[in-house]
């Protein structure tokens, strides 16, 4: 089995080098890994960060968001599975093996990773009432996407989704940023693809530490881009 590794990254320079040493790391038997990092117009350091890294490079001239790159990573993408891969250190890519684990076993084709499957943790992740909103947020559109496409989810806006290359062979996405999570789970979901959450741990971080997401904002995007898929392609 071939697995493509996408890493979308805009000015991530403190991380993406240790990001890409991680993935390279990973021994997986009886898989090759094709690691695909798209640089998503960055202005710091973050090319500096990717030379000499023996990867496959792709650049946009200017920042397009990271439905953008991942879709640019999509389209050059050689491998019968696809996996996204954060550029920050939120996500442990040896979790990478754990979700292509199932895949392996035959139990699933589309595997998320779910930091949701639980409650609150008031002492630790969820501790800042920043990362509670984010928490009940995201549970809001799983909620959501679960009620309109008729399967159970509890982290939909999971950066770990690994899915087959058929999957996507001729679906037209339009996501520019982080509406990508929320399309291409509809779109799944409506071609038939049931998905498997296995849990996983992440190290959240917050604004301060280079965090892009705008909960208010970036949050109804989401529920709206749900509503629009339920109904069009």
């Amino acid at each position: 089995m071939k697995l493509s590794i996408i890493i979308p990254v805009f000015n991530e320079e403190e991380t993406i080098a240790q990001v890409i040493d991680r993935v390279k790391d990973l021994k997986i038997p009886s898989v090759e890994k094709e690691i695909i990092v798209v640089n998503d117009g960055s202005t710091d350091k973050t090319l500096d960060r990717i030379k000499n890294k023996n990867i496959i490079f792709l650049t946009h001239s200017r920042n397009k968001g990271k439905g953008a790159a991942v879709k640019t990573g999509i389209e050059k993408s050689t491998g019968e599975y696809i996996v996204i891969q954060d550029a920050d250190l939120e996500y442990d890519p040896k979790d990478i093996i754990r979700l292509l684990d199932k895949v392996q076993k035959k139990e699933a084709e589309v595997v998320y990773g779910t930091r949701l499957n639980r409650l609150p943790n008031f002492l630790e992740d969820e501790k800042k009432p920043l990362f509670l909103l984010h928490y009940f947020g995201n549970r809001f559109l799983s909620l959501v996407t679960s009620v309109f496409y008729g399967q159970w989810l509890t982290d939909m806006e999971t950066c770990y989704k690994l899915f087959p290359k058929k999957a996507v062979a001729g679906m037209r996405l339009n996501a520019k940023r982080f509406d990508f999570e929320p399309e291409i789970t509809s779109k799944l979901l409506r071609r038939g693809y049931r998905i498997l959450e296995i849990p996983i741990s992440t190290t959240p971080r917050g604004y301060e530490e280079g965090k892009k997401l705008n909960t208010i904002k970036d949050g109804t995007i989401a529920l709206l881009t749900l509503i629009k898929y339920r109904f069009v392609d």
